[in-house]
This record gives structure tokens, C-alpha cells and sequence, in this order.
């Protein structure tokens, strides 16, 4: 035990806290009223159900194109829409601010929506698919209009190949290939 001087210990006892006044008090409660409203006026939510939450994160439905148009033409009016940006003001234009930032940041981001689309794909989510494969569709008309190629070049290239079997179309790439490099084989290391 410790010894006590005139009366008053060495060790000095815990500190107590004190109660607010009642004034305080009332002061407190006042503020915190002002910041919270009264139960009455509180919104009443039932809990989410898995169908209620599927439906809000859900996109709008799709509407279908107007009648004579393909989804060739929807890409074409896209492609002049993203090409019309090329050289306007980025803070005006998602489109101008990505073709501000050069060819690899263009190309990056097409990389990084189609590996989005890949995994969403491989997840078997269909309403996040089209979602990112429309974003795909979009990067890849960037990165035309960043690369000076013209939508109807592509639209002549798959002209050309269709009705061509697939795996001779791409054996005959493969022997252009190595015909160039002179490699001697169809097969690329």
C-alpha cells in the first residue's frame, strides 16, 4: 500500500468521468434529432427479394432495330459518330478523350473490355455479356478510327471470307506467314 502524506495518497485514483449536465445533455440530443428524421416520416422498405434485386441490376430490355436495319448499319452510324470525334475537345467527347491518349491507350483499353467480355463469357452471365460485348464493339471502332482502317474495309474482308472453310482460310494465312519469314513450314512456332 502506498504511504499517504498529510492525508493525500501518492497514488492517485483514477480519473472518473463526469456526466454531462443536463443542459449538455439536451443540447446533444437536440443536434442529433436535427440530423435523423422522426420515425413516422421514415420511408418503410420491405426486404429485397433475389427477383426484385435481378430485376434492378438487370439492363432496360433491348429494343429491336428499326424495321430494314441490320446491326451493320448500327456500327457504321456508330463508326462515323466515333470518327466525326477524332480531333474534338476530350472534355467534350469520351470518344476524343480516348483517341487523345494515342494508339497503345486505345488499344489497352480494348484489351481490357474484351478480356471483361471473355470473362463474362466463361461465367455464363448473359445480360453482363451483351453489355460487354457492345463495350467491345465500341473499343474496336476506336481503335479502327485510331488506325485509319475504315469500317467498310472490314465489312470487304469478311465479304471475302465468307464461304471460305474456316481452316483453310487460316492454313493459307499460316503458309503467308512463313512464306514471308522464310521459315519453310506452315506451322507458326
Amino acid at each position: 500500500m502506498a504511504k499517504s502524506t498529510k492525508g493525500v495518497s501518492k497514488l492517485a485514483a483514477p480519473a472518473k468521468k463526469t456526466k454531462p449536465t443536463s443542459a449538455a445533455k439536451k443540447t446533444k440530443l437536440a443536434a442529433a434529432a436535427k440530423k435523423t428524421k422522426p420515425a413516422a416520416a421514415a420511408k418503410k422498405t420491405k426486404p429485397a427479394t433475389k427477383k426484385t434485386i435481378a430485376r434492378r441490376l438487370a439492363p432496360p430490355p433491348a429494343r429491336a432495330l428499326p424495321p430494314g436495319e441490320s446491326g451493320v448499319e448500327v456500327l457504321d452510324r456508330l463508326f462515323a459518330t466515333i470518327a466525326g470525334r477524332k480531333g474534338a475537345d476530350p472534355s467534350v467527347s469520351h470518344s476524343a478523350r480516348l483517341l487523345s491518349r494515342g494508339s497503345a491507350k486505345v488499344a489497352q483499353k480494348f484489351g481490357e473490355e474484351a478480356v471483361e467480355c471473355v470473362i463474362e463469357a466463361a461465367t455464363g452471365n448473359r445480360t453482363a455479356l451483351i453489355a460487354e460485348s457492345a463495350d467491345v464493339l465500341y473499343h474496336l471502332l476506336v481503335v479502327w478510327v485510331d488506325g485509319n482502317v475504315e469500317a467498310h474495309e472490314v465489312w470487304a474482308e469478311l465479304e471475302r471470307r465468307q464461304g471460305v472453310s474456316g481452316i483453310a482460310e487460316k492454313a493459307a494465312r499460316a503458309q503467308k506467314l512463313s512464306m514471308a519469314f522464310g521459315l519453310g513450314t506452315t506451322k507458326i512456332p
